[in-house]
């Protein structure tokens, strides 16, 4: 069936199905590691409260059914076993249809925990991961050869993803058709990475070249993609350097890596199979086919939104995330803040009390403190607080019950941040909320100061409160 199946992209396929596998285990570890204090029974946004609101064909989702902090843990340390099983290989084991059922199991542990993640889980990446974990399914084992139409699909949302984020751009703000956007953000990312500061610090002319260079990546190269190889493995392996740079400028979760994943679906490696696979069964193509049908049909949706001038990021446009529209950075800010969260032992809240700060483990804090890098792994608090000191408004239903677990000393928070002020049998006795104004140090500022942050004060964002109070919002 040389017409359904590629043989030459059989270490294609298995690169791409460990690379994703190794994606999963870490969205997975995310969600084990962090879930009690986000949306846990006690979270900030629990799940009982909002499965009680949302229906199931809202929202399908296993913890509909039924919700308990240990059946969640449960869920996300069986999707880690999973995840790590397949990348170690087991699906190629199994029979084809076994392997599609372990697959299977990932993708759909995964999309009941995005469908009641909430604010949490509203970025893009974790639609991206569900879209191309659907597809994964399909891709088959050593057994058949990887389908075309499987393998064109991945491209199609690999071109969705930069051809979309392009347009975002260019419909956005301003600064990228002025080349003008990396003067800023580098300092301005949810989430520096070591090296932020040493990007920021470039000269304006390269910040010029990378923004033309990202414009040709995004609004050209994609197009390649469909072109007979080796060009478009040219074209992917572009992509992939691409992300890469992104990688070391900044902390941006498993965007970049999943970008990277989806590109080396279409690098044509140089080997041969190491054995003929045998043909494709009948019902293996027909499963196969009905599925691409149904995605192209779906494809319509995000298709439309690319090409229209109210082009949105980000959004899926079915429950169950099979097609999704992506973007980033659309605007880009030209001042960084940063809500810093301080608490107080003493009996009476003073401007002269002895605040302590609290320290996150990735957002600026400590001006000294250099960033460190976490991506892949996705630090969600860190990341909501960057979008609360951009207003208040985004940390409206969370950032009350995160200030009343601090004076609680609640232990699943505390254990979201780097460093807390106060021994665990002494909570304070107010917490405070001030929003600063950072911005990088210059070359020489750091040689004097060690410091890579200069902040200002700008105002209050939440005055002392104590836990009576703490149902207060910004």
């Amino acid at each position: 069936m040389d017409w359904f199946t590629a043989s030459d992209y059989w270490l294609s396929r298995l690169v791409f199905q460990r690379a994703l596998a190794a994606v999963y285990l870490v969205a997975f570890l995310t969600a084990a590691l962090q879930f009690r204090a986000l949306i846990g029974r006690r979270g900030m946004l629990p799940v009982p409260e909002f499965v009680e609101r949302v229906p199931f064909k809202r929202a399908p989702s296993l913890f509909q059914v039924h919700y308990s902090d240990r059946f969640f843990a449960l869920c996300a340390w069986a999707g880690c076993a999973v995840s790590a099983a397949l990348l170690a290989g087991l699906d190629s084991l199994l029979p084809l249809w076994g392997g599609m059922l372990l697959w299977l199991v990932p993708w759909a542990l995964y999309l009941s925990i995005v469908n009641v993640g909430q604010t949490w889980y509203s970025f893009g990446w974790e639609s991206l991961l569900l879209e191309v974990g659907f597809l994964a399914v399909f891709l088959g084992n050593d057994e058949v050869a990887p389908p075309l139409v499987v393998l064109f699909l991945l491209r199609w949302i690999l071109f969705r993803v930069e051809f979309g984020a392009g347009l975002i751009k260019m419909r956005g703000d301003a600064c990228w058709r002025k080349l003008t956007c990396l003067d800023h953000h580098h300092e301005t990312q949810p989430m520096p990475g070591p090296l932020s500061w040493f990007f920021h610090h470039l000269p304006r002319p390269l910040h010029r070249v990378e923004v033309a260079a990202n414009h040709v990546t995004q609004l050209v190269v994609p197009f390649l993609l469909f072109t007979p190889q080796p060009i478009a493995t040219a074209a992917a392996a572009l992509m992939i350097a691409t992300q890469l740079w992104l990688v070391l400028s900044g902390n941006f979760s498993w965007l970049n890596w999943i970008t990277i994943v989806l590109a080396l679906s279409a690098v044509r490696f140089p080997a041969d199979p190491p054995d003929r696979p045998e043909a494709a069964p009948l019902w293996y193509m027909v499963v196969v086919l009905t599925v691409a049908a149904l995605l192209v049909v779906l494809s319509y949706q995000p298709v439309r939104n690319m090409l229209s001038r109210r082009q949105v990021m980000n959004r899926s446009f079915d429950p169950v995330h099979l097609v999704n529209t992506y973007g980033a950075f659309g605007s880009v800010s030209r001042i960084r803040y940063e809500v810093v969260v301080e608490g107080t032992a003493d009996e009476v809240p003073r401007e002269d009390s002895d605040w302590r700060e609290y320290d996150f483990k990735g957002k600026p804090g400590d001006p000294r403190r250099w960033p460190r890098q976490f991506a892949p792994y996705h630090l969600r608090l860190d990341w909501m607080m960057w979008f609360a000191a951009l207003s208040p408004a985004y940390a409206g239903s969370w950032f009350g019950t995160l200030v009343e677990r601090l004076l609680e000393n609640d232990r699943a928070t505390l254990k979201l941040l780097r460093r807390s002020p106060f021994p665990p049998d002494a909570p304070p006795r107010y917490v405070r909320a001030r929003l600063f104004r950072y911005r990088y140090t210059t070359w020489r500022e750091l040689r004097e100061t060690g410091a890579c942050w200069e902040r200002t004060y700008v105002r209050e964002y939440l005055p002392p409160t104590r836990l009576a109070e703490s149902a207060q919002r910004p």
